[in-house]
């Protein structure tokens, strides 16, 4: 275990001695429709008389009334719905066993085939596994949506592009945790006027070297595909790529076009979001199609072409 996270840990345990010997708060939460629900006031990171931040995490919570109802792997953990994510869990486990992998992309074709709730999912349901580790980042610069799907308004909190622009901000103080689960957290933080330079930012990839000695699992939600380069920034660093696909939604031919961006070797495997279930209510079924990562990239891809028109067979034109 890194030094690092041992001084998060070690913090984490004195920071819950400490709420042991105190009085708990009372915390007025707003019920009126549409509007947020307030928050725990968050513990921040203190700072010494030497301008040092100490190594303490900020700690979230999220209210049943605005947190995304599709997060099941946080909210519905005993449904059949999270059983897929833990099914997915369980492949990328097996990846990170077999080939080293640690920091995993999700990404989609384009705006709206539920990668962000594929991310959060998947990243919860890691953190399920024994003694697991877990960091979910939310990469999507130019449009981050896992506070918004988490129920958190972030209040203009530090985050990712804070601490990649001031090389004087310490990544303990951008880190967030997540209780009741052992999820750690990444937010974006405020969005920069050109959010390529921060992907392209070689403190960026020294963040995600750093995170990749500290944790088993770094879940990445990136931007989509297609719209905007950005994946193939993220592409340098990341050890493998999730493809989101909506089922009997996305254009086959919008797929291919997003799977061929990146390098078909680091695309570890397809979700296909299948919106049109009802037998599981209001619900998506996720399923997935794995490819290892040691077949020749012509082999990969071809399975992947291969098994995506099967999908698409019967798929209304587009």
């Amino acid at each position: 275990m890194s030094k690092f996270y041992q001084a998060l840990e070690r913090a984490e345990q004195d920071r819950a001695s400490r709420r042991l010997e105190q009085p708990q708060e009372t915390v007025v939460r707003d019920r009126s429709p549409g509007a947020p629900s307030a928050l725990s006031p968050p513990r921040r990171s203190t700072r010494s008389s030497t301008g040092g931040a100490q190594s303490t995490l900020e700690s979230f919570a999220s209210s049943p009334d605005t947190i995304e109802p599709h997060l099941v792997s946080l909210i519905a953990p005993e449904t059949f719905e999270a059983e897929q994510y833990r099914a997915l869990s369980y492949m990328v486990e097996q990846l990170h066993a077999d080939a080293g992998l640690s920091v995993i992309a999700v990404s989609s074709p384009a705006v709206g085939d539920g990668k962000t709730t594929t991310a959060i999912n998947l990243a919860s349901a890691l953190t399920q596994l024994p003694g697991a580790r877990v960091l979910l980042m939310d990469l999507d610069i130019r449009r981050p949506c896992v506070s918004a799907n988490l129920g958190i308004e972030e209040d203009g909190g530090r985050g990712l592009v804070d601490f990649v622009q001031d090389p004087n901000v310490a990544l303990e103080e951008v880190l967030r945790a997540y209780p009741p689960s052992r999820l750690t957290i990444l937010f974006t933080g405020q969005v920069p006027p050109t959010p390529y330079d921060i992907l392209k930012s070689s403190r960026l990839e020294e963040l995600i070297e750093d995170v990749r000695q500290s944790y088993d699992y770094v879940v990445l939600d990136t931007p989509p595909l297609i719209p905007f380069p950005d994946c193939r920034l993220i592409e340098r660093f990341a050890d493998g790529f999730l493809v989101v696909i909506g089922a009997h939604r996305t254009p086959r031919k919008l797929v291919l076009e997003a799977i061929s961006t990146v390098d078909p070797e680091k695309v570890i495997g397809v979700v296909f979001n299948n919106d049109d279930q009802p037998a599981f209510g209001d619900y998506a079924y996720y399923t997935y199609d794995a490819y290892h990562p040691t077949e020749t990239t012509a082999g990969t891809f071809g399975r992947l072409v291969k098994s995506l028109s099967s999908l698409f067979a019967r798929a209304p034109k587009e």
